[in-house]
């Protein structure tokens, strides 16, 4: 468990620091210019550490199986060695998903402008600027992508089906809510990415407005990474009491 959360911490790293620092820079210099290469860029590595934490996150829902339904097993199934295997599957699906993706993105000519309407280079954003004869090869794009994410999706929904089914099992109270969190993590952090994701990729064109495309990319691109520290650690003991102290202290100061 802790060896994926190393990986998930550094795949949340590198994914903000690809969008976040330009989007800074660019609003402290009072520019939108991004270069070609640098969008193309910006694109793959986006990719490619956005798609690594969803297979990964697929791969922490089988752990979280093996944990709760087949806890004797955990050490046979899940060992140091299968650990490394299934953590460079999930790094090396991620990049080679990137290539591929930024690779026909890019491949696409353009013929509406060079301007995006969002704070880094989305890939829905640049479709847009596509030519219309290209929209069979926008809708292969996108067809590909919601394919493995449904796989993916549909593996861990499966998972979790038989955690339920176990953790009812249990006897105990403490057990259930134990077992309970070490499962609602990674489901609030699995929902909040496929929930606006999907439906900032696969919305209607009908459904046009710049603000509400720029909350759903904060939402799937920012607001993961950065809570995905907060969300894991709540389990910590030491950690929520400090932050209880420190909301304490921040509603004695108000009055």
């Amino acid at each position: 468990m802790y060896f994926f959360l190393l990986n998930l911490s550094l795949l949340d790293l590198g994914s903000i620091s690809t969008t976040v620092p330009k989007a800074m820079a660019n609003s402290l210099w009072d520019t939108r210019a991004i270069s070609y290469l640098g969008c193309a860029a910006q694109v793959f590595f986006f990719l490619f550490l956005m798609v690594g934490e969803y297979y990964l996150l697929t791969v922490m829902a089988y752990d979280r199986y093996v944990a709760i339904c087949k806890p004797l097993h955990y050490g046979t199934l899940l060992g140091s060695r299968a650990c490394v295997h299934m953590a460079a599957a999930a790094w090396g699906s991620g990049f080679l998903y990137a290539v591929l993706h930024t690779v026909n993105t890019f491949s696409i000519p353009i013929c509406q402008g060079n301007a995006l309407n969002q704070f880094f280079c989305e890939i829905p954003q640049i479709l847009k600027l596509s030519c219309s004869h290209s929209y069979l090869r926008k809708a292969g794009l996108l067809l590909f992508g919601f394919s493995l994410s449904s796989g993916c999706f549909v593996f861990i929904v499966l998972s979790y089906v038989q955690i339920f089914r176990a953790v009812l099992r249990i006897p105990s109270k403490h057990g259930r809510h134990k077992a309970f969190s070490m499962c609602l993590p990674h489901m609030a952090v699995v929902s909040l990415v496929l929930i606006t994701a999907m439906f900032a990729y696969l919305k209607p064109p009908s459904i046009f407005s710049p603000a509400l495309d720029l909350v759903l990319a904060v939402l799937y691109s920012v607001v993961p990474p950065a809570v995905n520290p907060l969300i894991y650690s709540m389990r910590n003991k030491e950690l929520k009491d400090a932050l209880k102290k420190l909301i304490q202290l921040f509603f004695c100061q108000q009055q």
